[in-house]
This record gives C-alpha cells, sequence and structure tokens, in this order.
C-alpha cells in the first residue's frame, strides 16, 4: 500500500484589520415636509441612477473616460456635478461587483461539468475514493445526469460568451426583491406593501465624502451640532429652505457609537460619506456615515503568539473555543458559545455578533493577544454534482457565513485590541479528533470533536504540530530511544506527514520494502543459547533392570 500523500498546508498570518467604518443613526422627529422632500429626492436621483446604469452595461467592454464622461454631463444638468459623480461611482462599483459574480458563477459550474464528465465516465455502481467520486448508482440516474450535463454546459457557454461580451445582469433593488413578487402569498406581502418596498429599494440618497470639504461633504452635510442638510438637485431647487438650494431637515443627529471619532473627522474636514434611506416595513428614516480608516501594519505572527492562543473552530450552531498557552497546551476546559442562524437576516446577523462578543470577552479575561480561526471557504464544496445525495450536508455547509463572520470577527477583534490568526482547514478536525478528544476527556468534562479541533486549530496558529507523538520503544528494544522523541522544528518541511509503520524504520527497510510486500519472517537468533538444532527430542521409556 503506497503512503498516503497530504495536501500542502498553507502557513497561518495574521489577518489585516478593518479598512472602514460605518455608524448609523435615525431621523427622528421628521416632519411632514421633510418626509415629502426626501422621497421627492430619491425618487428623481434614483431615476436618473437607472439610467446611468443602463448606458453603463450598454457600453459593456467599451467603456472608457470619455464615455464616463458623457454620462456625468447628462447627469450634472438634471442635479448637480457631485450627485453626478456619487451616481456614476456607485454604478461602476455595482457594474464591477457583477463581473466578479459572473466570474464565481463561470468557476462553478466549470467545477460541476468536471464533476459529472468524471463520474459519467466511470461504470455504473463503481465505489468512489476520498480522492475522487465514483459512478452513479443505477443507470436512470446516470441518465438523468447526462441530461444534467447538457443544460449545465448550455449555462456555462452562454455565461461565456456574456463575459466574452461584456454582458452583465444587474437587478436594481434586488433580484430577491423581484423574485418576492411571484411569491406575495408566502411573503406575506400585498401588491401595495411589495410596490412600495421595490420603488424605495430603488431609490438614491448616497453622497461620497470630500476632504478639505466643509465638514468633509458638501451634498449631505452633517454638522458637529446634528444638523442635517441636503443640496438639492437642480428640478427641485425650489424645495430649499435656505440659501445655496439647500433644504434643512428639522432632525438633529447624534451618533451614539463611535460619536467621537466621526465628530474628529468632521471638525478637521475629513472626508465623511453619507446614506438616506427608508425602512418602508417601520417607516423610519435613518443615516449611515461611513469613512475609511488608514492601512494599519498588523502586528507579527510571533508577537502574537507570545501570550499564547484561543482556538476556535466555527460550526452551524456554536463555537467550539479552546485556551492554549504559547507552548501549545491547553489551559481549562472546552467553552462553547451558541447561535442560531435560522429566521431573517437581522436575526441571524444578531445572534452571530452576541456569540462574537462573548468570545472575545472571553479572550481579553484569558489574557492572550490573538484568536485563532480556519480561513474556511466553502465556494468550492457547495456543489450539488459534489454532494448530490448528501442534502443536509449542503444545507450545513451553506448556512455558515464562513466571509461575513470572518469579516465581523477580525473588526470586532480589532475595538478590543485583539488580532485574528487564519489558519488552514486541512485536517483540523480529524488529527484533533485522534490525538486530543480523547485524552482530555474526563468524567467532569465533556470533549466534543469540535472542542479537539478548537484545539488543533489553536496549535497550527502557534506554530506547533497538531498530532502528538507516539511513545518510543524501550531501551531493550531499541538503540536507546533517543532518535524517535526528537520533535521536528517549526520550519520543517514534511512534519506533519503521517510517521511510518514500525517495521519500515529498521536499517533494512528499504531493501525489504522493495523486494516483498509480506510480513518478514521471524529472524533466527545468533545467540549460542538460542541456537536452533536440527535434532529432535524423544522420551524414552524406562530401562527394565533386573
Amino acid at each position: 500500500m503506497s503512503k498516503k500523500q497530504l495536501r500542502p498546508i498553507d502557513a497561518p498570518f495574521v489577518a489585516l484589520g478593518p479598512s472602514g467604518v460605518a455608524i448609523r443613526d435615525r431621523l427622528k422627529h421628521l416632519t411632514t415636509e421633510d418626509d415629502k422632500v426626501l422621497r421627492l429626492v430619491g425618487e428623481h436621483l434614483g431615476n436618473l441612477a437607472l439610467l446611468d446604469l443602463k448606458a453603463r452595461c450598454a457600453d459593456g467592454n467599451e467603456h472608457s473616460t470619455d464615455t464616463w464622461a458623457a454620462r456625468k454631463q447628462g447627469l450634472t444638468a438634471a442635479s448637480s456635478s457631485r450627485w453626478a459623480g456619487s451616481i456614476t461611482k456607485a454604478t461602476h462599483d455595482q457594474w464591477a461587483l457583477s463581473r466578479r459574480c459572473q466570474l464565481a458563477h463561470i468557476q462553478s459550474l466549470e467545477a460541476g461539468v468536471r464533476t459529472l464528465m468524471h463520474r459519467l465516465s466511470q461504470p455504473v455502481g463503481e465505489r468512489g475514493t476520498k480522492r475522487a467520486p465514483g459512478g452513479y448508482r443505477s443507470k436512470g440516474e446516470w441518465f438523468q445526469k447526462t441530461r444534467r450535463l447538457h443544460t449545465l454546459e448550455h449555462r456555462l457557454d452562454r455565461a461565456r460568451a456574456d463575459r466574452g461580451n461584456g454582458v452583465v445582469h444587474v437587478v436594481r433593488g434586488g433580484r430577491r426583491l423581484l423574485n418576492t413578487r411571484h411569491n406575495l402569498g408566502k411573503a406575506q406581502l400585498t401588491e401595495a406593501e411589495w410596490r412600495r418596498r421595490w420603488e424605495t429599494e430603488r431609490w438614491f440618497l448616497a453622497a461620497d465624502g470630500e476632504s478639505g470639504k466643509r465638514y468633509g461633504n458638501e451634498t449631505i452635510r452633517v454638522t458637529p451640532e446634528g444638523e442635517v442638510s441636503i443640496k438639492l438637485p437642480a428640478p427641485l431647487a425650489h424645495h430649499a429652505n435656505t440659501r445655496h438650494g439647500r433644504y434643512v431637515l428639522a432632525s438633529k443627529i447624534a451618533f451614539a457609537h463611535r460619536g467621537a471619532e466621526w465628530a474628529d473627522r468632521i471638525t478637521a474636514n475629513r472626508a465623511v460619506a453619507y446614506r438616506i434611506h427608508l425602512d418602508v416595513q417601520r417607516g423610519r428614516w435613518y443615516l449611515t456615515a461611513s469613512w475609511q480608516r488608514p492601512a494599519v501594519k498588523t502586528i507579527p505572527l510571533e508577537t502574537a503568539r507570545a501570550k499564547g492562543m484561543i482556538g476556535v473552530d466555527t460550526n452551524a450552531d456554536h463555537f467550539a473555543a479552546y485556551q492554549l498557552d504559547r507552548h501549545g497546551n491547553p489551559v481549562g476546559g472546552p467553552h462553547r458559545f451558541f447561535y442560531d442562524l435560522s429566521g431573517t437576516a437581522q436575526y441571524r446577523d444578531a445572534q452571530i455578533r452576541h456569540a462574537i462578543t462573548q468570545v472575545l470577552h472571553w479572550a481579553k479575561r484569558c489574557g492572550v493577544a490573538a484568536i485563532a480561526i480556519e480561513d474556511l471557504d466553502f465556494t468550492a464544496e457547495k456543489t450539488r454534482e459534489k454532494h448530490g445525495r448528501k442534502k443536509r450536508f449542503r444545507q450545513l455547509i451553506s448556512k455558515i457565513p464562513t466571509g461575513k463572520l470572518k469579516g465581523r470577527l477580525v473588526s470586532m477583534a480589532a475595538e478590543q485590541g485583539l488580532s485574528i490568526v487564519a489558519v488552514d482547514p486541512a485536517y483540523t478536525s480529524q488529527w484533533g479528533a485522534q490525538h486530543w478528544q480523547k485524552p482530555l476527556a474526563a468524567p467532569r468534562r465533556k470533549m466534543s470533536r469540535h472542542d479537539a479541533a478548537g484545539i488543533a486549530i489553536g496549535r497550527r496558529a502557534l506554530g506547533h504540530s497538531i498530532r502528538r507523538r507516539t511513545a518510543p520503544p524501550q531501551h531493550h528494544q531499541s538503540d536507546g530511544a533517543g532518535h524517535r522523541t526528537v520533535q521536528a522544528d517549526r520550519d520543517v518541511r514534511g512534519r506533519e506527514g503521517t510517521r511510518p509503520p514500525v517495521t519500515e524504520r529498521a536499517h533494512d527497510s528499504r531493501a525489504r520494502t522493495e523486494t516483498t510486500r509480506g510480513t518478514r519472517a521471524t529472524s533466527a537468533s545468533k545467540t549460542v543459547r538460542d541456537a536452533r538444532s536440527a535434532w529432535t527430542w524423544v522420551q524414552d521409556p524406562l530401562l527394565i533392570t533386573g
């Protein structure tokens, strides 16, 4: 049997900190005129944004600075130069995002086609291996998969053609909300309610900041006292209630979160972007302020390891965390932080934030400087072709918000002065359960596979091997056993490899494995006492003496 080859394991790294900040506050005590003006401005600019997005999609790959300047010039006449700049920038960002999603969709289709072609080439009923799947179970399933293959190939050809021609499919307002129109009963919405929500999502009330301008934004301006004023577009300038075509809202803003940091920025006339939106379900207006942070150099990996680490294993319903000292030894018992990912998006987001907050508070009490997590990405693992019959498994990995969870953990940890170390997820659950679950289990300590995976993640982040060495043989069975207790250094390649069997460690193992695969016979002793003899012992009867 050939030795199992492990896939390459990437080195751990300290994740970059957050690059931006966003805070939100409610616009309270708005008058009827304020509500009317906000709706008029949002609807007018939303129509301009729709036309601009249509023009940008029509340009496709032929987009250039000249076409961008022509579009912006046309928008300026119907709004203002700054409104036109915000609209065109939002259009370019949305088009670029659609292109990235289009590429990810093509890669997913290519992976599905490859899997189908491989499984269709196998005989029916052929069993698969850990490396590659086998054939399909029956001729009926094989036939259905051939039809599935033709469907995916058609979709792939169409997606490749669209990408080559620069065609993207964008729905301003969201495709999910658009499809809700056909399932109003399931969504518990009337047509009028859906129509109001649909129109509101297509409004545009966002302005980019400008450093050096008064309070960091000339279009939507917020003073340190909380006064909010909007530069009205040219066709709506007659609604202004102050000079220079501006409209001042009756509501005052007071950011409870990061209010001091926001006040420092606008006092120094640094750029702050604002967005005003309406929550149709609650009937409330909100203002969101956002700005970019300068790139902060992350701490070195050795500094993050100095005070130990907390290894966190991410699961579908909880975090399994374990504290380790800087030598990789587990400290205390396992900790689990549960969350529920069912329900609405807001409920799921609140559950994740609550669980992350508990992990961070516990990490601060432990005195560590970093938290280790797996650098998970299930993009290639969610395909229907790879896990066709494992529907529950596909639903399980689809429910884990790996990208959003990692981003939120990094941003929230930065506020607590903690760093995040991302590690390769290869074999963490398997080796953790094999080497750490049983030794740490006790009558009063229940160890699960996920708890052991947390230890494996933490040890990999600290630079230690996950698997524990077996005890060396006794001195009378080996040459002192000194060479067998030496640990491989962290920088040695292959230190995570599987240990060879005992029979392959002898000085003549290579010669023996090349000649025969069977178990070698017992060697004859070379001592005189134990030397074998060709004589056989026979007990003679007693002699008769008379």
